[in-house]
């Protein structure tokens, strides 16, 4: 209940420099979660449980992470009390979809086909051939509080039009985006996710490119009066001194979320991929899974929490940086990697 009290008693509006105290800029709260939650294999390694056992304690956590910002609490809330959540997650194969939103949507009779609604739906497809096959890059958003205007897939290759497999990649890569309309407040967002490749270092350079030209368009072609803010999730199979990383940040068009929030006010861990065997897979292990804000002049720099004045006319006020467990006291791992959660504020 912390969370929920937090969110509906923490100031509605962030104070302007300069102007008197009644003049003021609205705002709502979002929470972003990205996780990859290991796809379903035969062929576990050592320490990873099957999916039939993780599963319960991955729904376990999105549903904490989650809980009152699905939309179902947002009946009669003013636009800037209407906290909600976007769920953005990767290797999913499609059972593992369907396991997923049928248990947050709480439908009784699961079937093969993943449920939109009646409280989360979701945006993406199987990159291997744009429809069920192969690993998804889900977008799931709450029906309650969110529109869905725009969607579309990019696969990260020279065809980025169609499913193909780019450069020396080792798997087949895609963008997922979606222009969502929160509804309390009429504010539009670009939210995207991906999954670079693991063993291709010219394909995650290469994916760079097409994945902030690619944002670049989608915000070009949904800005209104104000530039459409734009948040990109997920794993770049990158340390941030490696390619993938370094080339986003020198696009000089998003920026590291992580980045807004000192280190004394970060909770939890550092390292997103742990694997399931720490001490073999040691040189593997770091910071890998990413939550990036963008335009960059949209991120109100030194905001930490909107405690301080906000200049300018930027959107994405930064409240708070999260990595959760992935493992505990009974030795299951919910996956070989952690869940990373952004806590932002959206003015208008």
């Amino acid at each position: 209940m912390q969370l929920w009290w937090f969110l509906n008693q923490a100031a509605s509006t962030i104070q302007l420099p300069g102007f008197s105290s009644n003049v003021s800029r609205p705002a709502f709260h979002l929470r972003i979660l990205t996780f990859n939650i290991r796809y379903a294999t035969n062929s576990p390694f050592t320490n990873e449980k099957p999916w039939a056992d993780r599963f319960p304690r991955v729904l376990n956590q999105i549903q904490h992470e989650t809980r009152f910002l699905d939309g179902t609490s947002m009946s009669g809330s003013s636009p800037q009390h209407s906290a909600a959540s976007i769920i953005c997650l990767q290797e999913v194969l499609h059972n593992q979809l369907v396991d997923v939103l049928h248990s947050l949507n709480e439908v009784p009779s699961p079937n093969d086909k993943p449920t939109n609604g009646p409280i989360w739906a979701h945006v993406g497809v199987g990159r291997d051939d744009g429809g069920e096959k192969g690993e998804y890059g889900p977008i799931l958003y709450p029906v309650a509080g969110f529109n869905l205007l725009h969607t579309e897939t990019v696969w990260l290759s020279p065809t980025p039009e169609r499913p193909s497999l780019g450069w020396d990649a080792g798997s087949i890569r895609l963008l997922t985006m979606a222009v969502l309309e929160h509804k309390p407040s009429g504010r539009r967002i670009l939210a995207s996710t991906t999954h670079l490749d693991n063993a291709g270092s010219k394909s995650r350079e290469h994916s760079v490119t097409i994945i902030v030209e690619s944002l670049k368009r989608v915000v070009k072609d949904w800005s209104t009066e104000d530039v459409l803010p734009v948040f990109l999730a997920g794993d770049f199979n990158s340390f941030p001194n490696q390619e993938a990383y370094l080339g986003m940040a020198a696009s000089n068009y998003v920026y590291d979320l992580r980045d807004s929030v000192p280190e004394k006010r970060r909770y939890g861990e550092e390292i997103t991929f742990t694997g399931f065997q720490k001490e073999k897979w040691s040189d593997e292990q770091g910071r890998i899974d990413f939550i990036w804000l963008g335009p960059r002049d949209a991120v109100c720099e030194h905001s930490h929490g909107g405690k301080e004045a906000v200049e300018g006319s930027c959107q994405w006020v930064v409240e708070g940086y999260t990595v959760l467990p992935n493992v505990f006291d009974d030795g299951v791992y919910l996956s070989d990697h952690r869940c990373v959660v952004g806590d932002v504020s959206l003015l208008s």
